[in-house]
């Protein structure tokens, strides 16, 4: 379908698209793209090269090119937006009906609306995902579950202030094409949220907020600062009106914190501790090196080993001396119906909320309704009446690079149920989210693509170099990695043959030769 000049769509187009696939939007889309997309392209490069000298022995290091940015104390983000001010605890979830509804009316501050790892980019979630924040912002949503609940938004009380995760830089978007070209998923999922709900928001008070995921350099920022300013003027709105919290989560970008604050100095929010995305870019960056960064079994790292723990307290240090919100990483943890698995784990989540919020953390994250008011009541503990410790500057925080990079000092083994462990998440979580669903519940947790990422790249590094389990003494080579996946597959409800295009697509990037960048594009390109 033929829309605005140049734009072409190649989706279906459903019941109310319009609403979102509108003129505007679409000319946004536009502009973005040709403004921008050569330069995105260029950064994407940029990334393979610094892999490529990680691999022939190269490091990572503070920047010597910006460090009059984090010598100049004199400059500050701007100030909370309304809606941001007090962000104790963050609910994370797909922007599907029933968690739009559940999230907004479960009593957290904020909603990151997640476009990206909780989410599939399947057509109708793009489009569909906007429709329903546009709704929810109207509070014109309900939605009845196949068993007859229902489910609507609570009258006349206050919800949790929307935030909207775009997709990543890397990730293209197939059926929205500019020029013949596709685009760039983080520019659509921005533009289409910008030019309907986003304006609805300013109508209501706020305004079109953002969470920013898996840049790996303040380049990168500065390319969602352009976007920023350029939908600003293409909407007549004012500049600073647009306000985005940066997921730290990749490797390099934990070297180039106050570089990407600066860059988005006048439309910060803060950084957040992408824990699990961090775990994944750490083995990503330094996959081939096995002898210093090597990580033992995934449930092993916790957020206390050395390397986790220099990151997280440089990331408050970080945001609190430029005046930013620094929040936490997820909780992912899903109530169950046996007491004894909820005890152990509100245990452990309490421990985990209480860690952060004594660190310095202005708030967050939990995946589940049933989490909001133990991270609310652990930070309220902290926080009292105040809605943030922007004042707790944390100035007794010194890290080095050395401290970033302290892998090898992380205690723990590589384990054949590790591996079992990895393979069968991994599997469920591509068949979910093969067939449209980014948000999956395994062993009691809410698992989204990061798990799957760290997952599948554990088995790679093991697998290439050359690893021997702890607990069976057996080498990881490819042919035990092929017998668990059947092992594995095995044990799931179903069919073997309901796992096939997961289990095609788990091994490809499991255990080829060759390492995939992302999981997501080759299961994309997979995706109808």
């Amino acid at each position: 379908m033929q829309t605005t000049t140049g734009v072409e769509i190649t989706g279906a187009v459903g019941d109310r698209y319009e609403e979102i696939l509108t003129p505007r939007a679409l000319e946004l889309v536009a502009l973005l793209h040709r403004e921008l997309g050569g330069r995105r392209l260029e950064l994407l490069r940029a990334r393979e090269e610094r892999v490529a000298a990680l691999a022939a022995g190269g490091t990572l290091d503070f920047l010597t090119e910006t460090a009059h940015i984090r010598e100049d104390d004199s400059w500050q983000v701007a100030p909370p937006a309304p809606g941001l001010v007090d962000r104790r605890v963050e609910i994370t979830g797909p922007t599907d009906k029933k968690m739009t509804i559940n999230a907004l009316n479960s009593g957290a501050k904020v909603w990151l609306a997640d476009h990206e790892d909780a989410n599939t980019p399947l057509w109708p979630n793009v489009v569909g995902g906007q429709l329903n924040l546009l709704d929810a912002i109207n509070r014109a949503i309900d939605f009845t579950a196949d068993g007859g609940k229902s489910y609507a938004l609570k009258p006349d009380e206050e919800l949790a202030t929307i935030v909207v995760r775009p997709r990543g830089w890397h990730l293209p978007e197939k059926h929205i094409l500019v020029d013949g070209e596709r685009t760039s998923g983080s520019l659509v999922d921005f533009a289409l949220y910008l030019a309907t709900g986003g304006l609805r928001q300013m109508e209501k008070g706020l305004g079109p907020y953002f969470y920013l995921p898996k840049m790996e350099s303040h380049l990168e920022a500065r390319l969602w600062n352009d976007a920023f300013v350029l939908a600003q003027d293409f909407l007549g709105i004012p500049r600073g009106t647009i306000r985005a919290t940066v997921l730290i989560e990749t490797y390099p970008a934990a070297f180039e914190m106050e570089e990407i604050l600066y860059e988005l100095r006048e439309h910060s929010a803060g950084l957040n501790a992408g824990r699990w995305d961090f775990m994944f870019s750490v083995i990503k960056s330094f996959r081939t090196r096995g002898a210093e960064f090597m990580l033992p079994d995934r449930n092993a790292v916790t957020m206390t080993v050395p390397f986790m723990r220099a990151y997280t307290d440089l990331l408050v240090r970080t945001c609190h001396k430029r005046g930013a919100h620094a929040i936490g990483g997820m909780a992912a943890f899903i109530p169950s119906k046996d007491p004894a698995v909820n005890e152990a784990a509100f245990e452990k989540v309490r421990a985990d909320k209480t860690r952060e919020a004594n660190d310095g953390f202005d708030g967050s994250w939990v995946a589940h309704p049933g989490m909001v008011e133990l991270c609310k009541e652990v930070f309220t503990a902290v926080l009292g009446e105040r809605p943030n410790q922007l004042d707790k500057k944390r100035e007794d925080v010194t890290v080095t690079a050395a401290q970033l990079l302290d892998v090898a000092s992380t205690p723990g083994e590589v384990t054949e149920a590790g591996l079992r462990n990895n393979i069968s998440v991994g599997i469920q979580y591509l068949a979910s989210w093969l067939q449209g669903t980014g948000a999956v519940a395994i062993f009691n947790l809410m698992e989204d693509a990061a798990t799957a990422e760290i997952s599948r790249s554990q088995v790679w590094q093991w697998l290439h170099n050359d690893v021997t389990l702890a607990d069976t003494g057996h080498k990881v080579t490819r042919a035990l990695v092929e017998r668990i996946v059947e092992e594995e597959i095995a044990k799931l409800p179903g069919e073997p043959a309901d796992y096939e295009d997961a289990r095609t697509t788990f091994l490809e990037v499991a255990v080829a030769d060759h390492y995939a960048d992302f999981l997501t594009l080759p299961a994309y390109e997979r995706m109808d």
